[in-house]
């Protein structure tokens, strides 16, 4: 017995060293997996909560017990990725990513016998349906209620679920009866569903899951309606109806296919084509720092457009005291009501910047106005460029109006007047503010505040697209023109009517207001390119119209050579409008 204790003795020490050393290991590795998750309610750690090789079970009593977790694991979590260190408690992570999406799934299942789940993050409603369905299914969504069954007499703004009868039809000769489950969770404290490439940031952090039986993401062809209720956004945000796909990359992600976004002032609804977890992403344009940098490149070139507008009417007053010209040539008239415009528009927006500063709201919805004002003026001299282009080059007739300038001048000024009355019967002015991915403002000025986007979206938007449509059809009719001219000339002449031709259309283009059209691409991918495009052209829109002005106009007329704007316009204006 002795000697078989001597013996056994090393093998026992060899034996209890080597199980120390693989617990060691083991624990090592869990630490090194989970080490800034330091444990949830109940002293359960990270490990223990989410063991390897296993899910937890989809129960309701697991998704209780996940509401009751510290959540101050998740945030390290996110701390370590942010300092791209290995990330800790991928494991819970990844665990309640599929809890979740299973979840879903459970509901409708035979087994569950819920009907209700109420929980401080999760509201649940699961409902049996005859698939012999005559009308379309819907369900309201009231923050922090359970879903509940609605009807076609719901009014106002509320978020809702409509499911189509096409859907329960589909599956009628299979059963005659389904379950339906929607499920509202809010992940604003689990840092969960982030797609490594998403921008943008979830609606309220809620996302809704539908089901109805086993069609959780089957494609069908009816569309299910999600509508999402929200207050008034800033009209730099552009938003996406999404799903979850759990297909994209190693942990899923955001996908928009088969979903379309219909998007409205208070609500946007989502048409999607199966039926599984989505959200509304909301994707500001802008990011603080481009914002800044966008902002100051403005205020810049607005300065220097300023100054040079100031020496192109300067410059128009001495042509017309010293030379006397321009005296009957309602051309380069129109030419200075538009640069006055532009001036007015340039002042108002350096004013803006400061004004917004005072937190005076009496003062700020006066400059919004103006500025708004300014802005539609512009718009309107551009047209009145485009019209008196097209009566001079194109049409070219001899038709008398008494007054014209006159005229002009009541539409030019007069119009965006009533419609800036108008908007501000509404009280469509005060504070509109650019805010950022993660929803903090970054640029404040005094505009049409974000409660009257359809004040922004008809004045200007649409007023412009029309604008802009007319003047480049007569832009591209006037470029027709010069080209038909050119191929008349020949040898040193036609090189010479190539450089002033150019010089024409480039002028023509910036009277014309085709620079602000890069307004329509600011969206997308190209969206921070052209915004900076577009900030630079139109600020110093100002300088461009000065060198063409002054390279055109003195300090003699060539009026064999010379644009629209030249001695052409002497005779055919003089003769047409007196």
């Amino acid at each position: 017995m002795r000697d078989g204790r001597m013996v056994t003795l090393p093998h026992t020490m060899k034996y209890s060293f080597l199980m120390t050393a693989l617990s060691f290991l083991l624990l090592l590795a869990c630490v090194r997996e989970q080490a800034s998750c330091q444990g949830v309610d109940a002293g359960t750690k990270c490990c223990g909560f989410c063991e390897p090789g296993k899910d937890l079970p989809v129960t309701p009593e697991c998704a209780r017990k996940i509401m009751s977790i510290n959540y101050t694991c998740v945030e390290q979590e996110q701390e370590q990725t942010q300092k791209k260190n290995d990330t800790s408690c991928a494991c819970l992570q990844d665990k309640l990513h599929r809890f979740w999406l299973a979840f879903e799934d459970y509901l409708t299942k035979e087994e569950a016998h819920e009907d209700i789940v109420d929980m401080s993050r999760m509201k649940a409603r699961v409902q049996n349906i005859s698939t012999s369905l005559d009308q379309d299914l819907l369900f309201t969504l009231a923050p922090n209620e359970v879903p509940r069954e609605g009807n076609a007499s719901v009014r106002g703004h509320v978020s809702s679920v409509k499911l189509p009868q096409g859907i329960f039809q589909s599956l009628h000769n299979k059963t005659d009866h389904v379950k339906v489950a929607i499920m509202v969770l809010n992940v604003e404290q689990w840092g969960l569903f982030k797609d490594p490439d998403q921008t943008g940031t979830m609606l309220d952090n809620v996302m809704v899951s539908v089901n109805v039986g086993d069609r959780e993401t089957a494609a069908f062809n009816n569309c299910m309606e999600l509508t999402f209720s929200h207050s008034p956004l800033p009209l730099d945000t552009a938003r996406h109806c999404v799903f979850w796909d759990p297909k994209k990359g190693l942990r899923g992600g955001w996908n928009t296919s088969g979903c379309l976004t219909d998007c409205r002032e208070r609500e946007t609804v989502c048409c999607c084509d199966h039926l599984t977890f989505f959200t509304l992403l909301l994707n500001p344009s802008l990011d603080a720092f481009t914002a800044q940098r966008l902002s100051t490149i403005a205020k810049v070139g607005c300065g220097i457009s300023m100054g040079f507008s100031v020496l192109t009417v300067g410059l128009y007053f001495v042509l017309r005291c010293a030379y006397k010209n321009f005296l009957s040539d309602n051309l380069v008239n129109i030419h200075m009501n538009l640069m006055s415009s532009l001036l007015l528009l340039n002042l108002a927006y350096l004013l803006n910047s400061w004004i917004v500063r005072l937190d005076r709201p009496g003062l700020c919805k006066g400059i919004g106005g103006v500025t708004h004002y300014g802005l539609l003026c512009c718009f309107t001299w551009m047209a009145i460029e485009a019209f008196q282009l097209y009566l001079l080059a194109i049409k070219v007739t001899n038709t008398y109006m008494r007054h014209y300038l006159v005229k002009l001048c009541l539409v030019g000024w007069g119009f965006p007047a009533l419609v800036v009355t108008i908007a501000g019967s509404m009280n469509s002015y005060g504070q509109y503010a650019i805010k950022d991915a993660a929803n903090q403002t970054t640029v404040t000025l005094c505009w049409i505040d974000a409660g009257h986007a359809l004040v922004h979206y008809i004045t200007n938007c649409s007023y412009f697209g029309l604008i802009l449509l007319a003047n480049m059809l007569v832009l591209g009719a006037v470029v027709w023109k010069l080209c038909g001219l050119r191929r008349t000339t020949a040898g040193k002449e036609a090189k010479i009517e190539a450089w002033k031709g150019g010089l024409t259309v480039l002028g023509l283009s910036c009277l014309l207001g085709a620079t602000w059209g890069l307004a329509f691409f600011t969206y997308g991918t190209m969206s921070v390119p052209a915004l900076y495009l577009f900030t630079v052209l139109n600020s110093l829109q100002g300088l461009f119209i000065f060198i063409w002005f002054a390279v055109l106009y003195y300090p003699k007329r060539d009026t064999a050579a010379a644009s629209f704007g030249t001695g052409r316009n002497e005779k055919v204006t003089t003769a047409s409008h007196s």
